[in-house]
């Protein structure tokens, strides 16, 4: 699940995961919502913005005054949703709903954001739902605090408006727009630039060009200082706004996006030779695609746990695993060393050398060794000379490589009747 940044905001200050130089991009999306998303024509302003960065945004909105995600069921944006073909979907609940106690928004809220979001997958596997997380009332919402007294104040409306997106993000597999967190730190360190209309509800073309800055970077992961669009705005104060949604989007974009899907090699068996075989572990995702770095590939789905691939020449392979999941992708790569069986053992140091489990082989970071009946292990030079020398807890000891020089070393492996030695390769 992912981190829930919603009393008090978290600047991580890091690199940004994306390059600022990036391709010009179009982008097809829809906007589902009400008057906050209806009010300056957000979606036009986010095309401005796009422009502006040599970027194309084209859209379609569904945005009736005051409109709720239970009303969005059942009316045109259902059949937008069903058009298919949409790179995002923003999905913006009533201005007040996902504030309510928690057993309200459970009956009332939840339920229905997954129907939508459960739509938007079912007609475009790789479109991704986003959640417009809103902001608080200038003053709390007055109307309802009598019955939900942490409403009383915009701080607490706020902090539960983010609560509740975040949570319906991480439920159905979605992005979310953190508007409400730009806001809440334009309100905090520029409280001189005016968020609000005069209802203290809707927003100020301030307001909506903070959305707009923060939507172009969800969607087109481009640094928003670098927009030149400013919405009419005095430069100061549009320049002030892009700052801000910089450090609260740009470079915290890991926080809004949706998990990325992985997949773990549990153990490679090093024992097989031609053959390679090891355990999947399924991360986030719903498929792997296996390349086996010989021509030829295999698919994967979480059912499966083990992974067996037969080679035909000996060689070095490097094996390719995608994980997927609703067209997110994420890469892994491991390296094997097909090499041929020996033949029948001839004597004890034979016999014995069959029972050593080198894992991986190659190695990079750390290698697991394996024996039966070891006394010790030595991480040897090839010229014989000791580096490193472990006791078996079990049958196991593990050698750390990381500040080794990549090359060939040997594992040798202390017997009660002598010792048998393997190469082991280093790569970094």
């Amino acid at each position: 699940m992912r981190g829930i940044l919603c009393v008090s905001l978290i600047l991580n200050f890091h690199f940004p995961i994306f390059n600022s130089a990036h391709a010009q991009q179009s982008k097809h999306v829809l906007f589902i919502g009400n008057s906050y998303t209806q009010v300056n024509n957000l979606p036009q302003m986010v095309a401005d913005v796009a422009a502006s960065m040599g970027d194309t945004l084209t859209y379609e909105a569904n945005t009736p005054g005051g409109c709720t995600f239970s009303q969005h069921c059942i009316n045109q944006s259902m059949a937008l949703i069903r058009q298919g073909g949409w790179d995002a979907v923003v999905l913006q609940e009533q201005s007040q709903y996902p504030s309510f106690p928690q057993s309200q928004v459970e009956n009332e809220v939840y339920p229905y954001a997954q129907r939508l979001v459960d739509s938007i997958y079912a007609h475009g596997w790789c479109t991704e739902p986003m959640f417009y997380m809103t902001w608080g009332r200038e003053n709390g919402d007055q109307q309802n605090a009598q019955y939900f007294p942490v409403l009383g104040t915009y701080e607490g409306m706020d902090s539960m408006l983010c609560l509740r997106y975040m949570q319906m993000a991480s439920d159905n597999d979605a992005s979310v727009c953190p508007v409400g967190r730009v806001w809440r730190h334009l309100r905090e360190n520029h409280g001189e630039i005016s968020l609000y209309q005069s209802d203290g509800s809707h927003p100020s073309v301030a307001g909506s060009y903070a959305a707009a800055c923060a939507f172009y970077t969800m969607l087109f992961h481009g640094d928003p200082e670098e927009i030149t669009y400013g919405a009419g705005l005095d430069a100061a104060t549009a320049q002030i706004i892009r700052s801000a949604v910089r450090r609260v989007v740009y470079d915290m974009m890991d926080s809004w996006q949706r998990v990325p899907p992985r997949v773990q090699v549990v153990e490679v068996d090093t024992l097989q030779y031609m053959s390679c075989s090891f355990a999947l572990e399924f991360i986030d995702c719903d498929t792997v695609l296996c390349d086996w770095g010989d021509g030829t590939a295999e698919v994967f789905v979480p059912t499966t746990s083990n992974a067996r691939h037969l080679y035909a020449d000996t060689g070095n392979y490097t094996i390719t695993l995608t994980a997927i999941r609703h067209c997110l992708t994420a890469t892994e790569t491991k390296t094997f060393h097909a090499t041929e069986e020996p033949s029948e053992p001839q004597g004890i140091g034979d016999i014995e050398e069959k029972k050593v489990i080198i894992s991986p082989n190659p190695a990079s970071q750390t290698v697991r060794v394996t024996h039966p009946e070891a006394v010790a292990v030595e991480l040897c030079s090839l010229d014989g000379r000791v580096l490193t020398t472990r006791t078996p807890q079990g049958f196991d000891c593990s050698f750390n490589l990381a500040d080794l020089p990549a090359g060939v070393y040997l594992i040798r492996i202390v017997l009660p009747q002598g010792s048998v030695e393997r190469k082991l390769i280093v790569t970094h």
